[in-house]
């Protein structure tokens, strides 16, 4: 590969990377943090990116971004009060919640499987005309995700070093203790919830803005994308403050998105990038464990080499 083509690889990379990692911060929180698995993720990405372009198309773009995050808001409730309220498992709730979003999500759409945004104004386009003259003038898709996973992560780390942020993790570690401290875990599981899929919402409805097109199938596969990149990043920098395992789940968003680039770039066939997803996962998931079985791994082979050569002996 060129130098030229491997630029190219690395811009796509980090655009995507950037966008997805919304996500990937979303995942962070109600994974990680909360300790709940939501499986709704890829029907609210696509209700994020139906609503965001939806609202940019009627010539509002710079409204469109909180109302897909406020979309997601109402995704996240949704899911919460399935679990909370109603006694559903949080693996069935998200699976229950993502169903029903496909529905949703046609009908914001009007009826359509697809919205056009070739012809209309997006945060993208404006931010193109702000930086119109300016070094940064053709890397505008990566200053507007850049901006947005800056103000997300910001916020993140502050909300949860709050009191509320506190309690949300305590939830996760512990609701026990929590009922027991006088903490609802109730209202903490549903702020959680929330607070994750608007972050869910916001990176859809950039994901649509930079392509130029919102359709149904937008958010397919993201939740395997995310626990992907979450993995990466916890990896990398699992320990530390929340600033620093929320930078790592950015550097691992960016990452995946690399990997998948090139993929792309060796003319991997399409129907392969979804093995190529479950591979990063599986070795995502094994590092860890190889890492902490490591010495006794190589005991063994010492022993057997040891062995071999008494035998040969």
């Amino acid at each position: 590969m060129d130098p030229s083509a491997l630029l190219a690889v690395g811009q796509t990379a980090l655009e995507l990377g950037l966008i997805c990692s919304l996500t990937v911060l979303a995942l962070f929180l109600s994974y990680s943090m909360l300790n709940v698995c939501d499986l709704s993720t890829d029907g609210c990405f696509t209700l994020g990116a139906a609503v965001g372009a939806m609202v940019a198309a009627a010539g509002h773009p710079l409204l469109s971004v909180p109302a897909a995050m406020l979309a997601g808001v109402c995704s996240g409730f949704v899911t919460a009060v399935l679990q909370t309220k109603l006694g559903i498992d949080s693996l069935l709730a998200g699976i229950i919640v993502n169903t029903g979003l496909y529905s949703v999500n046609i009908a914001v759409m009007s009826g359509s499987s697809l919205v056009n945004l070739n012809k209309k104004d997006t945060v993208f386009t404006m931010a193109k005309d702000l930086l119109a003259g300016t070094p940064l003038e053709g890397q505008y898709t990566a200053v507007v995700a850049a901006l947005a996973v800056v103000l997300t992560v910001a916020f993140l780390t502050l909300f949860l070093n709050t009191r509320l942020g506190l309690a949300i993790r305590a939830t996760g570690n512990n609701p026990d203790m929590v009922r027991s401290s006088s903490i609802n875990p109730v209202f903490t599981t549903v702020v959680g919830l929330c607070v994750a899929n608007a972050f869910t919402g916001l990176s859809g409805c950039l994901m649509a803005q930079s392509q130029k097109s919102a359709e149904i199938n937008i958010g397919s596969g993201m939740v395997t994308i995310a626990l992907a990149s979450l993995l990466i990043g916890t990896t990398l920098l699992g320990r530390g403050s929340i600033l620093v395992r929320a930078v790592g789940m950015v550097l691992g968003a960016f990452i995946f998105r690399m990997v998948y680039a090139v993929a792309l770039r060796l003319d991997m066939p399409a129907f392969m990038l979804k093995l190529v997803s479950s591979v990063i996962v599986a070795l995502a998931i094994s590092v860890p464990y190889l890492k902490q079985q490591w010495p006794t791994i190589r005991r063994r082979l010492f022993y057997k080499k040891a062995a071999a050569v008494r035998g040969g002996n």
